[in-house]
């Protein structure tokens, strides 16, 4: 073989040789890139644990202030239900009250139309009673006299039935017998 050749392979072989060849020497500037990566890694890492730990507390703050204002409104609902039945229970009462004023107020009514009739015809009892004792005793001037200061009213409250069993006349009979045998 000729020396041209041989150094060409020598030359081929070498660089064979070193193109598979590993280094022996690490490169540092891609040690020094992959701790700068692991540490950013790891703040990233402590950046996201340090977030959702806050996240999770305001969850958890939003959730107890949720609970709280869910109870104060359960609270509200219960003390307004409580209230409406209160007012529907004093309602019923004032209708109930209300209704008792306007019996009370009609039996009064009644009670006071019942006293003025009484009055009256006690009234006319005793116009009554002076008219027939003045015809009785024949002086009709005077029977006529106080048939006109009673009035036309009083007649009207003479009892018209006779509460006696003699089956005699009653007041208000007596009366009209009277005031036709005069008039």
């Amino acid at each position: 073989m000729s020396k041209p050749d041989a150094e060409k392979q020598e030359r081929s072989r070498l660089q064979h040789e070193a193109e598979h060849e590993k280094p022996t020497k690490r490169n540092p500037v891609l040690f020094y890139l992959m701790i700068l990566f692991a540490a950013a890694f790891l703040l990233l890492l402590m950046s996201f644990l340090m977030q959702r730990r806050a996240n999770q507390e305001a969850i958890d703050n939003l959730q107890e202030t949720s609970n709280s204002a869910t109870q104060s409104l359960q609270n509200t609902i219960a003390q307004n239900e409580t209230l409406t039945k209160q007012v529907e229970d004093l309602q019923s009462a004032v209708s109930d009250n209300q209704q008792t004023i306007r019996d009370q107020e009609d039996r009064l009514e009644a009670l006071e139309q019942e006293n003025e009739d009484l009055t009256k015809s006690s009234q006319a009892m005793d116009w009554f009673w002076q008219i027939n004792e003045a015809y009785v005793r024949g002086r009709y001037t005077q029977a006529r006299t106080l048939i006109e200061d009673m009035g036309e009213e009083l007649p009207e409250y003479l009892p018209k039935e006779s509460i006696t069993d003699n089956d005699r006349f009653s007041p208000y009979d007596r009366y009209q017998e009277i005031y036709e045998a005069l008039y």
